[in-house]
């Protein structure tokens, strides 16, 4: 067990450190996004136009080597058929056949995805639930394992359209990225004029690392102080007043694993509070809606959040077994 862990925390860093080489000081972004992808999850890069989304994203997928990418560009005249692919006649069989879309991947980046309209963004929520897709009578399992990485422009940027909230719920973790600090970014400018993209960024894990990735953190122990902890965190946002939406059943599960990750990649064999509380605004942040009295007072659900993590008990940390 205890060498898996150091396994799995050396691991954690290679891959860090290599997608951090290229997107420059943005750790904290980097690290949020690589344990969104060693959970199993799909990640959505919410942010401004140019502060190199999509070259986080292409670095998460390079960083496996072996990886299947594919990459869509999100556009208002977009066909659902153009992602999960269609049913075409083939003359020589007398049969049609299914043409696989873009979604039959390991990695897919969906590229600014609320430009799309919401019956395209619609057609990702039975691939990123299930793992499959169902065209005509005929249902088809994507690869395995299957993360799907969207980008998003604020939804006050023109010509956008917000995500519904049954979708944004299939998200483990939505992160941004930020411009970066003034040093930083002259590394950024840089890297700009020298030609270099994240098809740079040197593979340093294989795929099937992530399936033993996952059997590893199966292990790492969710006490129940840690568990009664999340639910008090929920209920808090079900009973605020501030809030018309609050975190469901599974968004406690999706805390509860991302926290689980976390333990993992710093070694530990159990999940403490601290595991929670650092991941609760990129988990559960984009599951909570605000009443219509807190927008008109000019609120955000991060403020909200916030709050309730502050005001919050904290559980008792589990003792360390070491």
């Amino acid at each position: 067990m205890v060498a898996d862990l150091l396994w799995l925390q050396r691991s954690f860093d290679i891959a860090h450190a290599a997608i951090e080489a290229f997107v420059k000081g943005k750790s904290e972004a980097v690290e949020s996004a690589l344990i969104c992808v060693f959970a199993g999850g799909h990640l959505l890069i919410e942010d401004r136009p140019g502060v190199a989304k999509t070259s986080l994203a292409r670095a998460i997928a390079r960083v496996f080597d072996g990886a299947e990418f594919q990459r869509i560009q999100f556009t208002p005249d977009l066909l659902p058929s153009d992602l999960t692919g269609t049913e075409i006649y083939d003359e020589s069989q007398h049969a049609f056949r299914f043409r696989e879309g873009p979604v039959f991947t390991n990695v897919l980046l969906g590229d600014e995805i609320n430009r799309a309209s919401p019956k395209v963004q619609s057609a990702l929520l039975q691939v990123m639930a299930e793992g499959r897709v169902t065209v005509g009578r005929q249902t088809h399992s994507v690869p395995t394992p299957f993360c799907c990485i969207a980008t998003q422009n604020p939804v006050d940027f023109q010509g956008t359209y917000a995500l519904p909230e049954a979708q944004l719920d299939r998200f483990l973790m939505r992160i941004s990225i930020g411009y970066p600090d003034p040093l930083d970014e002259i590394d950024v400018i840089t890297l700009g004029v020298s030609g270099r993209t994240a098809d740079d960024v040197e593979p340093v894990l294989a795929m099937s690392d992530l399936r033993r990735v996952a059997g590893i953190v199966q292990t790492v122990e969710v006490n129940d102080p840690v568990k009664r902890y999340i639910v008090d965190i929920a209920e808090a946002t079900r009973t605020s007043e501030k809030l018309r939406l609050g975190v469901s059943p599974r968004g406690c599960i999706a805390l509860a694993t991302a926290a689980r990750v976390r333990a993992a990649t710093r070694g530990r064999e159990f999940t403490a509070h601290d595991d929670v509380k650092a991941l609760a605004q990129e988990v559960l942040g984009h599951r909570i809606l605000l009443s219509d009295q807190a927008e008109l007072d000019g609120a955000t659900a991060e403020q909200v959040l916030a709050t309730i993590l502050d005001t919050v008990p904290v559980q008792p940390a589990p003792a360390s077994r070491r």
